[in-house]
C-alpha cells in the first residue's frame, strides 16, 4: 500500500484525461493535490472529483507557458499546504497538422507549452524541494510520439522526445539532493485531446488492433503509477521511463 498522508502533490493539466488519472491515484493514496489548468469549468469539475476521492485539493487556473504564472503558482501551493513533495509536468496541447503545412507559429505554441512549460514548472518546483532539503519527485509526462514516427504532429514529437531527454539530466544532476526524477510514457489514451482520433473509425481500429491490450488505455489506468512515483519510499528509483501503453511500442 502506497501512503502519501502529508504528501503535497501538483499536477499540471490536472483538470482532464491522463493528469486527473494522475492526480487521483495520488489523493486515493493520501495526498494533498493541487491541480492547473487553463479552462475553469475542468478546474472545477475535477475538483470536485478529487474532493469526493477525500483529499485536500487546492485548483489553480495557470499558464504554463507564462514562466511567471508558473513561479506564482508554485509560491501558492507551497503558500498553501506548507510544502511540495512530488511535480508531474503534464500540461500540454496537440495541434498537429501535415508537415508541409506546419507553420512557425504551430511550432512555437506547442513547444511553449510542451517544453518551455515542463521546463517552468520542473525547475521552480526543484527549487522548492532543494530548499526544503528532503528530496521529492518529478515527472515529466511524455508520450509514445517521443518513440515512433508521428505523421502531422512532428511539434509535439519533438517536445514530448526533449521531454525525456531533460528528466534525464534532472535525474542525475539532482540525485545528491535525493530529488528522483521519472518519465511516464503514455500511449493511445482516451483523452479530449485523442477525441479526434477515436471519432475516426479506420485510425481507432488499427491502432487498437496493434496494441496487444486490444483497447485504449483511460485515464484511470494512471491511478496506480502516479502514486508509485509519488511515493517517497522509492528513493532508489530514479531516471526512469514508464511506459503505459498496452504493449503498442513493443508490437
Amino acid at each position: 500500500m502506497i501512503d502519501l498522508q502529508n504528501r503535497v502533490v501538483l499536477v499540471t493539466g490536472g483538470n482532464g484525461g491522463i493528469g486527473l488519472g494522475i492526480a487521483e491515484g495520488c489523493a486515493l493514496a493520501g495526498a494533498s493535490v493541487a491541480i492547473w489548468g487553463t479552462n475553469q469549468s475542468k478546474l472545477d469539475a475535477a475538483s470536485a472529483t478529487l474532493a469526493a476521492l477525500g483529499g485536500e485539493v487546492f485548483a489553480q487556473r495557470i499558464d504554463v507557458s507564462d514562466e511567471e504564472q508558473v513561479a506564482g503558482g508554485v509560491d501558492a501551493v507551497v503558500d498553501r499546504f506548507g510544502r511540495l513533495d512530488s511535480c508531474f509536468a503534464n500540461a500540454g496541447v496537440g495541434g498537429g497538422a501535415p508537415f508541409l503545412e506546419q507553420t512557425p507559429e504551430t511550432w512555437r505554441n506547442v513547444l511553449s507549452v510542451n517544453l518551455d512549460g515542463a521546463f517552468y514548472t520542473l525547475q521552480r518546483a526543484a527549487k522548492q524541494m532543494v530548499a526544503q532539503g528532503e528530496g521529492g519527485s518529478l515527472i515529466g509526462v511524455s508520450s509514445t510520439s517521443a518513440i515512433h514516427g508521428a505523421p502531422g504532429a512532428q511539434p509535439y514529437a519533438a517536445s514530448k522526445a526533449a521531454m525525456l531527454a531533460m528528466i534525464r539530466g534532472i535525474a542525475v544532476e539532482l540525485a545528491r539532493y535525493g530529488i528522483r526524477a521519472n518519465s511516464i510514457i503514455p500511449g493511445w489514451t482516451e483523452t479530449e485531446m485523442t477525441e479526434k482520433g477515436r471519432e475516426n473509425d479506420k485510425f481507432l481500429a488499427n491502432t487498437t488492433k496493434r496494441t496487444p491490450i486490444r483497447r485504449w488505455g483511460t485515464p484511470e489506468d494512471f491511478r496506480a503509477v502516479g502514486a508509485f512515483l509519488a511515493d517517497p519510499t522509492q528513493i532508489y528509483h530514479t531516471g526512469d521511463e514508464i511506459v503505459l501503453d498496452g504493449g503498442y511500442t513493443r508490437f
